[in-house]
């Protein structure tokens, strides 16, 4: 049983690999059929499946890997947290089974990929802003030109007049604010850098958005575990990171004020109430962030697996398309118990259609499909 107490504290020290029924990889790049990337073969009558991605939902990912794999002993799945850039370079590699996204693809990685990919949505998250500040013991709440201005390095103090605004009486302290950021392409990044350039044309004109950017400010770090590391160990600093990853690590997370005026705490229920009303296109992405609503925590977001339309070995395919019914349906119910939320109701609908169209040759992956 994974612990919801331990897992990610756990994972900030370690190789972010989740496997069940397979040894982990001897560090080589993973592979779809299992035989590379230092995976362990598979027992005879089973299947191996290969992913990676998103650092983001490792640990739901974690969870459902060994949830699934306890009713489903004859499937392995290898999940590699590399970072959503990675994912996606490996999937559309063929390098792996299933890759992992929380940005969606671009238009041009879509034009590049040799054979058609499908986005499927798998839960909700939020990227939040942690700290490291000794003195404070109220969580900070910070507006959007307060998180702009310390990312654009134009506010440098943790006393600064624009987040001593909406903490009175805090014990602000005049130091420098340490800046962390992930080094590494990574659809965390790509929706912290959507929000600020939604609330910021400074930050949009002279930074702008996307899964790496060149941040004017700051020291890097790979990897969600990677950031909250640093944040934990370091007096002073200030990164983003994905909910679960502050939260299970006991590191303060601050407030934001949404596009409503109403400063907002992330959890199930307001990340849920971001996602509210947002149209979800043809290829089941949309940007949560920044959203209408007095509830609506502003840095919300969807994450994906990415999946070929059209799998090479069809055993695999079935296997894959199986595992990705289950998360959709029972997989939901351990979104909040490690702080995310689980799919609207209409999204599940319109992912089960597109789970179904999934196929090997002319023959669908699922019965009735």
């Amino acid at each position: 049983m994974i612990s919801r107490r331990n897992l990610v504290s756990a994972l900030v020290c370690l190789p972010l690999t989740a496997s069940v029924g397979c040894s982990k990889p001897d560090g080589a790049g993973p592979g779809p059929s299992g035989s590379s990337g230092g995976t362990a073969p598979a027992q005879a009558g089973t299947v191996s499946l290969v992913g990676a991605g998103a650092t983001f939902p490792y640990p739901l990912y974690s969870k459902w890997i060994s949830e699934y794999n306890k009713a489903n002993p004859g499937v392995q799945i290898n999940y590699q947290s590399i970072g959503s850039g990675g994912g996606i370079r490996q999937i559309s590699a063929g390098t792996v089974d299933f890759g992992a996204s929380d940005a969606p693809m671009t238009a041009d990685e879509v034009q590049k990929a040799p054979t058609k990919l499908h986005h499927v949505p798998t839960t909700l998250g939020a990227v939040v802003i942690t700290y490291n500040v000794p003195e404070l013991g109220a969580p900070l709440k910070l507006s959007a030109d307060a998180v702009s201005g310390v990312y654009l390095g134009t506010i440098k103090k943790w006393n600064d007049p624009k987040i001593a605004e909406g903490n009175p009486g805090a014990k602000l302290p005049d130091k420098d604010i340490a800046v962390v950021y992930r080094s590494d392409g990574s659809g965390t990044t790509a929706v912290f850098t959507d929000y600020l350039a939604k609330v910021s044309t400074e930050y949009k004109d002279k930074v702008g958005a996307g899964k790496s950017v060149k941040w004017p400010v700051g020291l890097g770090a790979k990897g969600n575990e990677g950031v909250t590391g640093q944040v934990k160990t370091t007096p002073f600093t200030i990164g983003y990171v994905e909910l679960a990853y502050a939260k299970q690590n006991k590191l303060p997370i601050a407030q934001l004020r949404n596009k409503a005026g109403q400063f907002v705490e992330p959890t199930a229920q307001t990340i849920t109430a971001a996602a509210a009303g947002v149209e979800v296109g043809d290829d089941l992405t949309a940007s949560l962030t920044d959203p209408a609503g007095e509830k609506a925590y502003p840095i919300s977001s969807f994450t994906y697996l990415l999946v070929y339309e059209d799998a090479k070995d069809k055993t695999k395919g079935q296997a894959l398309a199986k595992f990705l019914w289950w998360a959709l349906h029972d997989g939901q119910k351990h979104a909040a118990e490690l702080d995310y939320a689980p799919l609207p109701d209409a999204l599940i609908t319109k992912t089960e259609a597109r789970i179904r169209s999934l196929r090997s040759g002319n023959d669908k992956l699922l019965p009735g499909g």
